[in-house]
């Protein structure tokens, strides 16, 4: 089916901190359907589409048509957007919505934002799944060139489009609209962190309210139903983990930590963002909740081995190294500390308790991943706590 004349799309603005846009737009898209259906019948429903850091949600409605007619899906900030048929191709922001294809058994997305963020090392613990990289495209390449989104040409952009307009100078809603025009549609939100100002004005999704959204873009909802399910196993797993006195549970501090030999840090707090469930589904303490440390995000601010040591979490975790073997990550950065003069009188750094903190990114399989290896760095977690061949069953269809 071929898309409808881009000169004819409905066209609609995204948010400077202001209301959801939520006029329709049309996908330029080629693409076949998952299963061929024959109906037509459209139902419109309506649905909460997430729910804001502050534990209000949204409404927006949805239309839902049969296999073989054009269909739409909505996401702030983009509003409803409208397929002619189910996109083949895709862009994503970064590992957070590629690890949401290959949940759902798509081909990888053509580029993300920076490849060595995604973390495709992280396969290597499901048998049955893996991802080749390595004709995936750098979307930022010291600034994001328009020119690459016609080179890649993807049926879909699955990325927020505030993202682009706000994190550096370059680009503006024009680009976004021909964009849109030419190439084809935005779809995204920014989730892996609620430490965006532009942000604040419209909904951050949990991973699985993303994850949901994109697998009604590419019609593959089975899939979301089956990872849905796994991940409810999975969240029972963890009960029998996390100790269920708060005393026992161990405050951690969450840094970037550049090179292997770090004299400063770049802080996070742990939000409601994606990047963090790991450590909010495992209930830790956050060392710098009380402090006067504030979020990198927010402010792009460090800090150095004085104030960890004020703090003295008991339990550090470094951000940056997720390139980095276990064994790497211990003999360089690890033992740069216990040779430090003030890195060595930290308490978690003293009893052995500095580790990789995951990467910024994470969907449905990467974060079953990076949860399980959390369990088992902060709580000596042992034996698997999710059906890994169960994964490889559903990104194969096999439901």
């Amino acid at each position: 089916m071929v898309a409808d004349d881009p000169k004819t799309t409905s066209r609609r603005r995204y948010l400077f901190g202001c209301g959801v846009a939520g006029a329709t737009i049309m996908a330029g898209c080629l693409g076949g359907d998952e299963s061929s259906g024959a109906g037509t019948d459209t139902t419109n429903t309506s649905e909460t589409t997430g729910s804001k850091s502050d534990g209000t949600s949204t409404e927006t409605t949805e239309t839902e048509t049969s296999e073989s007619g054009p269909y739409s899906v909505s996401m702030e900030p983009v509003g409803s957007v409208k397929f002619d048929s189910v996109p083949k191709s895709w862009v994503a922001n970064n590992g957070s919505w590629a690890d949401m294809g290959i949940a759902l058994g798509l081909e990888p997305p053509k580029a993300v934002w920076l490849t060595s963020r995604y973390h495709t090392q992280y396969y290597d613990e499901i048998p049955g799944v893996s991802m080749d990289k390595s004709g995936m495209k750098n979307l930022y390449q010291d600034g994001v060139n328009k020119e690459l989104f016609y080179q890649l040409d993807g049926d879909v952009h699955v990325i927020d489009p505030n993202f682009l307009m706000n994190r550096f100078k370059g680009w503006s809603q024009s680009d976004v609209d021909e964009v849109e025009k030419n190439i084809g549609p935005f779809f995204g939100n920014s989730i892996f962190s609620t430490g965006y100002k532009w942000h604040k004005d419209y909904t951050y999704y949990s991973l699985y309210e993303a994850f949901e959204k994109l697998a009604k873009v590419f019609k593959r909802t089975d899939r979301y139903e089956a990872f849905k399910s796994l991940h409810a196993d999975f969240q029972s797993n963890l009960e029998s983990v996390v100790p269920s006195k708060k005393s026992k549970r161990p405050s951690v501090a969450i840094m970037w930590a550049n090179g292997n030999k770090p004299e400063s840090f770049s802080p996070y707090l742990i939000s409601e963002g994606t990047s963090f469930k790991q450590w909010r589904d495992l209930k830790v303490q956050d060392a710098f909740a009380n402090t006067d440390v504030r979020d990198f995000h927010a402010t792009r601010g460090e800090v150095d081995f004085e104030t960890l040591l004020k703090i003295d979490p008991d339990v550090l975790l470094l951000r940056g190294h997720e390139n980095q073997t276990k064994k790497e990550f211990q003999n360089t950065v690890v033992e740069f500390m216990k040779n430090h003069k003030i890195g060595k009188r930290l308490t978690a750094v003293k009893n052995d308790d500095v580790y990789r903190g995951g990467g910024l990114y994470q969907g449905p399989i990467t974060n079953l991943v990076l949860t399980e290896r959390a369990a088992k760095q902060v709580y000596d977690a042992s034996g698997d706590l999710y059906d890994k061949k169960r994964v490889a069953s559903i990104v194969k269809g096999d439901m």
